[in-house]
């Protein structure tokens, strides 16, 4: 059974709007092409992952670099880009997968919420911790976003760093064939990200619909895990029955968050859908557009072949590559969909403002 649609929209008992304002991320200087990886599978595999997946190239932290260095480096970028001080920050909450700190020790606490508000500057700013998979940074959205409308903070950082190439090292010592579990560990990257976001200007556009829903019977479709002596963890999917059941529930999940929006999927201009692989991203929208019988006004954006599947920085680091490059322009509408291993089905609907446009304007 799918649990109803989980929706904090327009409710005319918020007194405010929010609005994001700014987005920053960080990605290491190593590339690691998909040619190099698969060169270090200890078996023959005969796989053209490259064709498979339409991943050619991933970034790898290497050396000093950690889930924290990441994040504090997103960070760091968005708030340079929003010309906002840390210290005007009311709460910074990191939504990452990995926390990994001094190589691949894995910190629960002190919470690595702390350890990048510390890092920029943020002392006056409440911490936490959020970790929701891959829809990690949306769902911290989604949370902050509340807190705005409702006017407990006025301005909340959102910042991920996700360590996670290591997935992909374990996995090629174990991929033998296609149907490996650990297959989709060999599309994994690195990357740091964040978004600032801001009580919004009266009757200025901001965001319009922040929700999720949690499809349960799914949730062993994705696991990881430590496992024996191997350094940091071992990841074990079943893509395509997660694309099945993705492909299966979206549709009405969907048309049911525009509803509750008041628009129709051709009134979205942007769609960004978590990049697990070209041909899923392409397939999947071409098969919801074919049940919605509409479809956004240009297709979904693809970023997953020179950054690989980076988890729950996914998002951001497609949004600041479009504004960037000037195809996502002030006043248009875009739609940031997570479809996470849990399997999480999530949707931040927003409104790029002149502000947001501006400080990303070819790449400043």
């Amino acid at each position: 059974m799918i649990s109803r649609w989980l929706v904090m929209d327009e409710n005319p008992r918020s007194p405010h709007r929010a609005r994001i304002l700014s987005a920053g991320r960080y990605l290491p200087p190593t590339h690691l092409t998909t040619d190099e990886l698969m060169a270090t599978t200890r078996h023959h595999t005969h796989i053209d992952l490259e064709r498979l997946t339409g991943v050619h190239e991933r970034r790898v932290s290497v050396g000093d670099e950690d889930s924290v260095s990441l994040a504090t480096a997103a960070a760091v970028d968005c708030l340079r880009r929003a010309d906002r001080p840390a210290a005007a920050l009311d709460v910074v909450v990191n939504c990452s997968i990995t926390k990994y700190r001094d190589g691949l020790t894995q910190w629960l606490e002190p919470t690595m919420g702390l350890a990048v508000a510390k890092a920029i500057g943020a002392t006056k700013a409440m911490t936490f911790d959020l970790s929701n998979a891959c829809a990690g940074m949306l769902t911290g959205v989604t949370v902050l976003n509340n807190w705005i409308r409702q006017g407990v903070v006025e301005r909340g950082l959102v910042v991920s760093g996700e360590y996670i190439s290591q997935l992909g090292h374990n996995a090629a010592r174990h991929v033998r064939n296609v149907m490996s579990s650990e297959l989709a560990s060999l599309t994994l990257g690195d990357a740091g990200a964040a978004l600032l976001l801001e009580r919004a200007p009266e009757q200025a556009a901001g965001i319009s619909l922040a929700g999720f829903t949690t499809v349960a019977e799914y949730s062993r479709l994705c696991l990881a895990y430590t496992t024996g002596k191997e350094p940091g963890a071992r990841m074990f999917t079943k893509s395509r029955a997660i694309h099945r059941a993705a492909t299966a529930v979206l549709p009405a999940l969907l048309q049911e968050a525009l509803d509750s929006a008041g628009i129709a999927l051709g009134e979205v201009d942007h769609v960004i859908t978590h990049q697990t692989s070209t041909r899923a991203i392409r397939k999947g929208m071409a098969e919801v557009t074919a049940v919605l019988g509409d479809a956004p006004r240009h297709e979904a954006v693809v970023t997953v072949d020179r950054y690989g599947n980076t988890a729950s920085t996914t998002h951001t680091v497609a949004l600041v590559e479009e504004l960037a490059a000037g195809r996502i322009k002030a006043g248009e509408r875009v739609a940031l969909i997570a479809l996470a291993s849990g399997l999480e089905i999530g949707i931040v609907l927003f409104t790029v403002d002149e502000e947001l446009a501006s400080s990303h304007g070819h790449d400043r």
